[in-house]
């Protein structure tokens, strides 16, 4: 069975949403998605890697990208485990901690970070959404850090529309971009999010 989804043209999070509709109706056989950008291109790979299914771009020009997701029984995906990682989500929304002066505030969101990085075991994912995309682009101290747990193997997580709304997209310096639907299944997933 082969089905095709256009998601040219649609805003994330809907080419994930519309790919995962149609993934969820088959046992197996082939999803084939056609975008109109990169991010929508790199979200849809996460997605199929989320959902145990071998993707690969199979045409890619300018404004039109199509992605091959094989989902079915004969499907190995290689999934390395890093033992240090705990089952926890650390939601990050501002490049400041607490409500008060602000330049304490991201005096305390940097000490935040590091010590992060000096608590183990480390959570499996950082999502950074609105003002907290600052953290893995304009913030030297904290882009330092979060590199270190990215080595690590935590998954640092920058919001698309919050990049493109900060104009910082072509600044992220760590991690990946993500979409909203990714954001809310690995947040319903976990067994634990911190929220700052």
């Amino acid at each position: 069975m082969k089905i095709e989804v256009d998601a040219r043209g649609l805003n994330c999070p809907m080419p994930v949403i519309n790919t995962k509709k149609e993934l969820d109706k088959i046992e197996s056989g082939l999803v084939i998605t056609t975008v109109d950008n990169a991010i929508a291109k790199e979200n849809i790979l996460k997605l199929a890697n989320s959902l145990n299914c071998e993707a690969k771009v199979i045409k890619e020009e300018k404004d039109l990208i199509s992605i091959e997701i094989k989902k079915g029984e004969n499907v190995i995906i290689e999934k390395s485990e890093n033992i240090a990682l705990e089952d926890k989500c650390v939601f990050i929304s501002s490049d400041k901690m607490g409500e008060g002066n602000e330049e304490l505030g991201k005096v305390l969101i940097k000490g935040f970070i590091y010590a992060l990085t000096e608590s183990k075991p480390y959570p499996k994912h950082i999502i950074l959404v609105n003002g907290g995309v600052k953290l893995s682009t304009e913030n030297e101290a904290t882009v330092e850090n979060l590199k270190l747990l990215e080595e690590a193997g935590v998954e640092i997580l920058s919001c698309g529309t919050c990049l493109d709304y900060y104009r910082l997209k072509e600044k992220l310096q760590v991690g990946s971009i993500t979409n909203m639907y990714t954001i809310l299944e690995i947040m319903k997933n976990s067994l634990q999010t911190i929220s700052i």
